[in-house]
């Protein structure tokens, strides 16, 4: 059965025999794991032992530089992700294993659920960027004016992260809505957060398309109730993520400063994993307010028993930000 994604099995076993590597840490997202014991096995082929990260890998913010060192490796070859972080502590290959699946079908279904609207922007994960270009030529024949951001902060135009909308947010006042290639809803909700605008995914898994607008009401409602929740705390942790991409210790003191200024009492929390089980630990805290990942506090709000509020979120919380500028700001601070 032909796979869903190009590993580059050719051009992982040439980056290992050509490096010399001797032992490799492979890291892949949760999606792609299945695919950790084959790819094992052609690094052993190319002459290195293989040791799969089976830790959660939620981007390519989320390098495995610490535990690449701590088993000894002398590379890391990190799946599905396009490259963020320049560091020379472990080499690192980037593979971004792009789909090969058709997206036609998906974006046909879709173009009922664009018909309202005449300027649509395009957005997608790295693993549907190449597909762009078709998606806009099948639109303009429909007679849609299309829009595909390149604000420059991510390595392909269109692309989307899950904390990285600057490519749609470059667009938003041009377009009247979004449509998302894709799978799921991760993104889309993302997208339609950070803009503002309609966003309808075409899924090409699924083969099926659909909007997104329920799931983004229903967050807006959500993120204002939990910093409604967060202004009655008295006490308040601060959470500075110890992940490579995700150390924002500037903000966090900043942050601790203002909620000091208030009359607040503050504590820095580091850790790498933000877990309930981690911030239950802390039963006299009220409140959390989350400078590593925004999408923690975005889509994990129903794990927590208390409200995990990100960084601007904490900024309307002080007054320093109002609602509105928030709803058009977007959550998404660390993009620029």
């Amino acid at each position: 059965m032909k796979s869903l994604f190009d590993f580059e099995e050719k051009r992982l076993m040439k980056e290992i025999s050509e490096r010399g590597a001797k032992r490799v840490l492979i890291q892949l997202p949760d999606g792609l794991k299945a695919e950790g014991p084959r790819l094992a096995s052609l690094v052993e082929l190319a002459g290195a032992t293989a040791i799969i990260s089976a830790d959660p890998c939620y981007g390519a913010c989320d390098l495995a530089i610490s535990d690449a060192e701590d088993v000894g490796a002398d590379l890391i070859v990190h799946y599905g992700h396009s490259e963020m972080i320049e560091q020379g502590r472990v080499p690192t290959i980037y593979i971004e294993a792009k789909a090969t699946v058709n997206v036609k079908d998906a974006v046909e279904k879709a173009l009922p659920l664009l018909e309202h609207w005449k300027r649509i922007g395009l957005t997608t994960t790295i693993q549907h960027v190449d597909a762009l270009p078709e998606v806009r030529n099948w639109l303009l024949k429909s007679g849609k004016i299309v829009a595909i951001g390149d604000a420059g902060h991510t390595r392909f135009a269109g692309q989307v992260t899950g904390c990285n909308y600057s490519n749609a947010t470059s667009i938003s006042t041009d377009v009247e809505a979004f449509l998302f290639i894709g799978g799921g809803r991760f993104h889309a909700v993302g997208v339609a957060l950070a803009t503002g605008k309609p966003t309808v995914v075409a899924d090409p898994y699924e083969k099926r398309a659909y909007p997104v607008d329920k799931e983004v009401q229903g967050m807006l409602k959500q993120r204002w109730a939990s910093i409604s929740e967060a202004r009655e705390a008295k006490e308040y942790g601060i959470l500075l993520g110890l992940k490579v991409g995700q150390k924002r210790f500037d903000d966090a003191l900043m942050i601790k400063e203002m909620l000091e200024k208030g009359g607040k009492k503050a504590t820095l929390l580091a850790l790498k994993e933000v877990t309930p089980e981690a911030l239950m630990q802390f039963p006299t805290v009220e409140a959390f307010v989350n400078t590593a990942c925004p999408r923690i506090s975005l889509d994990d709000a129903k794990r927590f028993q208390k409200p995990v509020l990100t960084y601007n979120e904490t900024l309307v919380l002080l007054g320093e930000m109002t609602w509105e500028d928030l709803c058009k700001k977007g959550w998404f601070e660390s993009e620029t």
